[in-house]
Order: structure tokens, then sequence, then C-alpha cells
């Protein structure tokens, strides 16, 4: 496999459940194979929208390691590690690289607020065991993410701090900001479902990181805009934009968006998401599944299909 660089998209694979509430490693290979074939360039997990916090620490690791696994090569996997603890994020950072995993994404720890020169601290210590791209995710709703300062000081220690996934509107300016105060060294992603994807890629941003159920769509999106047919790339954009703000009311709520969109394209056997979750109400479940249909008939507009095939990676090209 070439060396890890992200150029587009890299949805994030949720996490399928059987109806006893164990993962469903069966059904995970089919996640991973429309992955391939919607010509993205990566993949992550286990993040938030893997539900990742609601896995066990063994069903982190193994999501990450079936993952490896079960793409054999075909397509880089970004292993999420995601622990409040400093040893236990560096030793199974470890363990993944040796598995095979292209690169490692963690979240900065924001259950208590730590100054900067503590997360320097932290990510210090991960990446000294690393020999893979690690890639950090901010998501910190209402509040300020990582400075350019802090990016600089840990780029200059550690080459191989490589990425930063940002979730927060209004951030073209802070995108520009962070390629010109690292010289483009550090490339930056956007969350969120792929929302201010049109407006983040004249900014500079290297990837999008959305959930998996859009993926295709996102990519070809992706190759449009950044070939400069902003028109074309805003009319594939249109088709699905309200069912990604839709599904993005609350995390919980997206899980459920999400895996019915999935189940709906034939890639999950059911929508089932793990306790604890929300209830959606009847009138909020009918609008998904209108949402969704509007999503297959866009698909089948673009002449993607509903199921990725290699026709589909054709027209994404």
């Amino acid at each position: 496999m070439p060396p890890f660089q992200i150029d587009g998209v890299v949805p994030i694979v949720p996490t399928p459940f059987s109806a006893s509430g164990a993962p469903d490693w069966s059904a995970f290979k089919n996640l991973l194979d429309f992955a391939l074939e919607a010509g993205v360039c990566a993949v992550c997990l286990p993040a938030y929208a893997s539900e990742f916090y609601k896995l066990t620490d063994v069903e982190r690791r193994d999501a990450a390691i079936q993952a490896v696994a079960l793409s054999d090569g075909r397509i880089p996997v970004v292993a999420q590690v995601n622990h409040f603890s400093t040893a236990y994020v560096a030793e199974i950072a470890r363990e993944l690289e040796r598995a095979g995993a292209a690169a490692i994404s963690v979240a900065v720890p924001r259950l208590f607020n730590l100054p900067e020169r503590d997360l320097l601290r932290y990510f210090d210590r991960i990446l000294k065991g690393l020999g893979i791209p690690l890639l950090i995710q901010d998501f910190n709703p209402g509040g300020a993410t990582v400075s350019v300062d802090f990016l600089q000081q840990l780029r200059r220690q550690h080459e191989h701090f490589r990425y930063l996934k940002l979730e927060e509107p209004l951030m073209s300016e802070r995108v520009r900001a962070i390629v010109d105060g690292t010289s483009g060294e550090l490339g930056v992603l956007e969350g969120w479902g792929g929302v201010y994807i049109l407006e983040l890629i004249p900014a500079g941003i290297v990837g999008v990181m959305p959930g998996l159920a859009v993926a295709d769509i996102l990519q070809l999106i992706w190759k449009l805009a950044r070939r400069g047919d902003q028109d074309a790339a805003y009319s594939a954009f249109i088709g699905i934009l309200p069912q990604v703000t839709y599904s993005l009311q609350s995390l919980e709520f997206f899980h459920h968006a999400e895996k019915s969109l999935l189940t709906a394209r034939g890639l999950l056997p059911a929508p089932l998401v793990r306790e604890a979750t929300l209830t959606v109400a009847p009138d909020d479940q009918a609008h998904i599944e209108f949402l969704n249909q509007k999503v297959l008939q866009w698909l089948d507009h673009l002449g993607l299909g509903r199921q990725p095939s290699s026709k589909g990676r054709e027209a994404i090209a």
C-alpha cells in the first residue's frame, strides 16, 4: 500500500449490532466493501459515529482490528483510540499500528478543562510511541478548539502529526490560518457530516469525515469541487443536504438516521442502535424514511447506484 495520504472522503464506519445488542461482525465486511466501492480514500473507526462510547474497551480494539483484517490492504484504516488515559491510548495505538492500521486518530480529551500545555504533554507521549501518522479530532461544542500555536508546537516536535479534524461552523478563516501557520504540512479535515464541504474546499481542507451512508455522493462532490466545477458540486450536494442536516440534530438521532439509510441501501440487515439511546418519535421516523427515499432517488439520478459497484466508482472518478 502506498504512503498514507488523505485527499477526499474518510467516512466513519458505524458499528453494526445484532438483536442481542452484541457487535455483528458478520455485517461489518459489507460496510467496508461499500466504502471501497464508494471510492473513498480511507475509513475511520471506532469514532463517535461508530457509537464508540457505548463499546467496551475490548470491542473498540476488536472493531479496529476486524476492519484492518477485513479490508486486507484494499483500503487504509484509520483506527480511532479515544480515552482520557494517556497510557491507555499510547498502548492501544501501538497495538493497532502493529495490527496494520494506516494511521491513528485520537480525540482531544475534554471531560475536564485542560490547558494546552497539558494537552501537548498528552499528545507528545502518544506520538513518541507511534511510527504512523496521527490525526487529532477536536470536537468541542460551544468551546474553543486547539490553537494554531498548539498545532505548530506539536508539529515541530513530531512530523507524523499530520492531520486535524474540526467540527465547528464558520471555520474557513481558521482552516486558512492553520494551513498558513504550518506551511501546509498539517492537513485539516471537516467533520459534522460534510455540511460545510463546499465552503471549506477553497479554504484548503484535505478531506471530509462524514458518516458512511452518503460517502459515495460526498466523494463525487469532492472530486467535482476540487476540479473547480462548483456548480456541478453544488447540484450534487443539494440532493443530500436535507438528509444530512436533519440527521445531525443530535448524535443519538444521527445513529438512527444513518443506520436507517444504510439499511435502506441494503448494506445493514437492520438499523439497530445500542442502548442507551433515544426513542425516535413516529413522526421523526417517518421523516427519516421520507428523506432516505429521496437519497435513494438521488443516487439513481447521479448514476451511482444504491449499492456502490465498479460502475458507480467510475462515475465518481
